[in-house]
């Protein structure tokens, strides 16, 4: 299983002291997070993708190219990419040529976002939003694929002998998430091309997304894909952490009180209680994000959110440093006991191309060896 950080990039005034960061320094603050999630162990790092104030994660592959060559272990990915206002062209060569950079330590996560106002800005219609996430994802996959691709849709001009530069690492795509927080059809499109789907949750209760996960590995079997439990799923999650919880819940109360997403809204604890945030002690947090298998299943990617609302990067390292010490580790160990054999790992370039390559037959002299 694999655990890591997503951040969405805002750029938050710290209620207790007043300062805002520059964008400068936020985006400084994301490779510096970037940086030590690898380093104390996690295994993803993952952006969002913005292109209003008060976000900075514009071009999340910008940002992952310089981590690229910063990092030499951790999985670089999104959270999300906009299949929506992105051309899928673009989205292709991005991405593989991120590949190419980190040396397959990438993947991505489809979404169509959140905020309305972006569509107009790149050329299209909120009110088609999923029937252009279908379109734009099946030229995706397509670019991906073949080498050479002669395709007409709706929503953009046709393509006619067009062969994408460069091509995917070793030929493999990258691993393809689709994320949602409450669409049906975006858990169908992950069912129906055996895709991983990534459930947010952070806004959620857990009743909304075992209803979200079910579906879609319904439908993944339905589709041919495997056995229901072999479905690829991740999900998101958020935690602040103090050795002593209620330490925890007095440093971090005004940043929640003020948060851009749910501030000025329900109470700290009428949130904590109804949704996965887990404002607390490690072992707090260990319990709270163990309890996620009881109506998801056995996952394969856990990604928390650890810089929003505000909160300086010490503090944010420090977070870091907790999750490494103290609850990756008993994680780990947890989830891995009582893992069905036959449900999937988390995927990995290398897997994945493990999976496309059969392994060589031995000669018949070769066998015979090893037998004597």
């Amino acid at each position: 299983m694999q655990f890591g950080v997503f951040t969405v990039g805002d750029v938050t005034q710290d209620p207790t002291t007043g300062t805002t960061p520059s964008e400068a320094e936020r985006i400084q603050a994301t490779l510096a997070i970037a940086r030590k999630a690898e380093e104390v162990g996690l295994d993803v790092f993952a952006t969002g993708e913005h292109h209003n104030p008060p976000f900075v994660p514009s071009s999340p592959t910008t940002l992952l190219g310089h981590i690229a060559a910063q990092t030499e272990r951790i999985i670089l990915s999104t959270s999300t990419t906009l299949i929506t206002t992105n051309d899928p062209v673009k989205i292709a060569e991005d991405f593989s040529v991120l590949q190419h950079v980190s040396g397959g330590r990438a993947d991505i996560m489809l979404g169509r976002g959140n905020m309305g106002p972006v569509y107009p800005w790149f050329g299209q219609d909120i009110r088609q939003a999923v029937p252009l996430t279908v379109e734009n994802y099946g030229l995706l996959r397509r670019l991906w694929r073949e080498e050479v691709v002669d395709w007409e849709g709706e929503f953009r001009t046709p393509l006619r002998g067009f062969t994408l530069a460069p091509r995917p690492l070793d030929g493999v795509p990258p691993f393809v998430w689709h994320g949602s927080i409450r669409t049906p059809d975006i858990a169908e499109l992950a069912a129906y091309y055996g895709d991983g789907f990534f459930a947010n949750h952070i806004f959620w209760p857990a009743s909304h997304t075992k209803r979200m996960v079910q579906l879609y590995r319904r439908r993944f079997a339905h589709h041919g894909h495997g056995s229901a439990e072999q479905a690829i799923v991740g999900l998101g999650g958020h935690v602040f952490m103090r050795r002593n919880s209620q330490d925890a819940v007095e440093e971090f109360r005004p940043y929640f009180d003020n948060a851009p997403v749910y501030g000025h809204g329900p109470s700290l604890e009428e949130f904590s209680s109804r949704t996965p945030l887990t404002v607390g002690s490690p072992a707090q947090v260990i319990e709270k994000t163990l309890g996620f298998r009881e109506y998801v299943g056995d996952y394969q990617r856990q990604l928390f959110l650890v810089d929003h609302a505000g909160l300086p990067l010490k503090t944010v390292l420090e977070q870091l440093d907790l999750l490494g010490e103290e609850v990756l580790p008993v994680l780990r160990e947890e989830f891995a006991a009582g893992r069905p054999a036959d449900v999937p790992a988390a995927p990995t370039h290398a897997a994945l191309l493990r999976a496309r390559r059969p392994e060589p037959t031995p000669v018949s002299g070769a066998t015979d060896k090893r037998r004597e």
